[in-house]
């Protein structure tokens, strides 16, 4: 008798269908089985995650001063509703996921308070912000409407907050959090300048372009950074900037080349024949590629970009170079401690499932983001 379970037929015909394949699905999933069995019997019984819980200051800004801890608890707060505001922009009003995310982290706030752990009431603070963006934007037009000027008054309002204690004591997640943030945004348009102007119609822009793209494609990241760090002091020795600025100079002009050949591939994949008709009602050539090309080319480029941010955030630990604190870092840090330097696994498997769960956050939002361009409502 056959089974209308759609799960079941799933299972069948991908996992079970032949011989071979019933035999490789067996023995891996045994095996995944035992590995992640193995995982929570030592995550539960034998890891000592006090060592995260003491040191969740370094992790999240690294060695920002003590005495300024509301500051990046503001722009944590901040970027947390403004991180639902994007969500929710772009997934809808998904109450079955935000709704128990707001009671969650308003349980876990209130028995964080009761046991007096501040980090945990704040950072349930930031989690119920973050669930009740998410619906804010999800269910009211205006909010996705005016999403865009609240990430840049917030971006900048992220800035002046942490600027007191200058930039060189920025650090731990936070700093990687804004240093992506940044690097993605400024790139972005640098890369479709560039995209464009590779493939002018005059020579001298389209062999700068083209020179530019080839030769930051040819370098790697970490000699970009180095590079950028100590020539600025030797341009403009008097006001050469803060390492984190040299820094995100760096990452911005090497991953604009990249975000230039992402775009490049998009603007190929519009037909030639909508920019003749464009042009055949007397549209100017900026008009064609900002109403016409651009966005059919964004729309298809979308998963590399966002593959880009993730590139970025993923590659931020270079900074250690020239001696920014990033969260791997931070990690580093911990682990420098006599006190904690036995707890090795425990730090690397909490810097693990951290970056595994920015990760899937970003990658969800923008499967979400391709779904509403599709369908014509992005």
């Amino acid at each position: 008798m056959k089974s209308n379970s759609p799960a079941l037929r799933w299972v069948r015909r991908n996992l079970f269908a032949t011989a071979a394949d019933s035999t490789l699905s067996v023995v891996c999933i045994s095996w995944c089985l035992w590995m992640m069995s193995s995982l929570i019997s030592w995550a539960i019984f034998t890891a000592h995650w006090e060592v995260v819980a003491e040191n969740i200051r370094v992790f999240m800004v690294g060695t920002y001063p003590r005495d300024m801890m509301w500051r990046p608890w503001a722009c944590a707060a901040i970027l947390s509703l403004l991180s639902g505001m994007a969500m929710g922009g772009v997934a809808g009003p998904l109450r079955k996921i935000t709704l128990p995310m707001i009671a969650l982290a308003c349980a876990a706030g209130a028995s964080g308070y009761v046991l007096e752990f501040t980090a945990l009431d704040l950072s349930s603070l930031c989690v119920a912000l973050a669930g009740v963006g998410w619906l804010a934007a999800g269910l009211w037009r205006p909010v996705r409407r005016f999403s865009v000027v609240a990430w840049v008054v917030g971006i900048v309002a992220i800035t002046l907050l942490l600027a007191p204690a200058g930039m060189e004591r920025w650090g731990g997640l936070l700093m990687s959090v804004l240093f992506t943030l940044l690097a993605s945004v400024l790139s972005v348009p640098l890369g479709v300048a560039l995209a464009f102007g590779r493939r002018s119609r005059y020579p001298s822009a389209r062999i700068i372009c083209s020179a530019y793209i080839e030769v930051m494609r040819s370098l790697p990241l970490i000699l970009v950074v180095y590079c950028i760090w100590i020539v600025m002091p030797l341009l403009m020795p008097s006001n050469a900037g803060p390492d984190l600025g040299r820094g995100l100079l760096g990452f911005t002009l090497f991953f604009a080349a990249y975000v230039a050949e992402y775009v490049r591939s998009g603007l190929q994949s519009v037909p030639r024949g909508q920019v003749e008709a464009a042009q055949s009602l007397g549209m100017a050539p900026g008009q064609v590629n900002r109403d016409i090309v651009l966005p059919q080319a964004i729309r298809v480029v979308m998963p590399a970009l966002v593959g880009n941010v993730l590139d970025i955030f993923n590659t931020v630990p270079l900074l250690f170079i020239i001696g920014m604190t990033d969260f791997l870092r931070a990690g580093q840090m911990v682990l420098v401690n006599p006190q904690s330097g036995n707890r090795t696994y425990e730090v690397y498997v909490f810097m693990f499932a951290v970056y595994l769960a920015m990760a899937s956050l970003i990658t969800y939002g923008a499967r979400r983001l391709e779904a509403r361009m599709a369908s014509g409502r992005g």
